[in-house]
């Protein structure tokens, strides 16, 4: 645990000495970040293994100073094996818009709030090969820290949420969700890439 705490403060205090001229956003800035995944679980009492990955690539551009507009595209796997039968094989499409206004945008900490909008689809590649829809809405807010003058760190939460899903399934209604209040077990952390 020493160690982990050393080494963040180590980073942050690196990232208050090379700041540079420059840190921050600014309008015509391009920024670039995503998400990318390996799992692997294997539970030996039930004879259960899983295996899944995500890539997310993520880019953003500011209109004005203060105004982010962005898109990202994302595609996941997962596949689950009980008792040496493969019992669910599911691949999952996104494609995702995002807006965001950041409050001090040209300062070395960029506080923002956003709202993404994303679609996904995905398919259970077994049997019926069966199909679902669906649409997620979240609004939040985060900051980024510049600890250079084209990297930065950045961590949000969600505030508001909403989403919907619907399978292919002949019968299906649907399912709904709808969340309020900022979840702090579920802070995002990541690291954005400044044209």
């Amino acid at each position: 645990m020493k160690k982990i705490i050393l080494t963040v403060a180590t980073i942050f205090a690196f990232g208050v000495v090379s700041a540079q001229e420059g840190a921050g956003f600014s309008k015509g800035d391009v920024f670039v970040s995503g998400a990318v995944g390996f799992s692997s679980d294997n539970d030996k009492n039930a004879d259960v293994k899983e295996n899944g990955f995500v890539i997310e690539p993520r880019v953003g551009y500011f209109l004005t100073e203060n105004i982010a507009i962005g898109g990202k595209l994302g595609y996941g796997s997962k596949k689950e094996d009980t008792a040496g039968t493969t019992t669910s094989d599911v691949s999952e499409l996104t494609l995702g818009a995002l807006g965001r206004y950041y409050f001090t945008p040209a300062s070395q900490f960029s506080l923002f709030a956003g709202l993404e909008v994303d679609y996904t689809s995905s398919t259970n590649n077994l049997g019926a090969k069966v199909k679902q829809n669906g649409l997620d809405v979240n609004l939040g807010a985060g900051l980024n820290y510049f600890v250079s003058s084209n990297f930065s760190l950045e961590a949000g939460v969600g505030v508001l949420g909403f989403g919907s899903s619907k399978s292919d399934v002949s019968g299906d209604k649907g399912s709904s969700s709808f969340g309020f209040g900022g979840d702090w077990r579920a802070v995002t952390f990541g690291v954005n890439y400044k044209f």
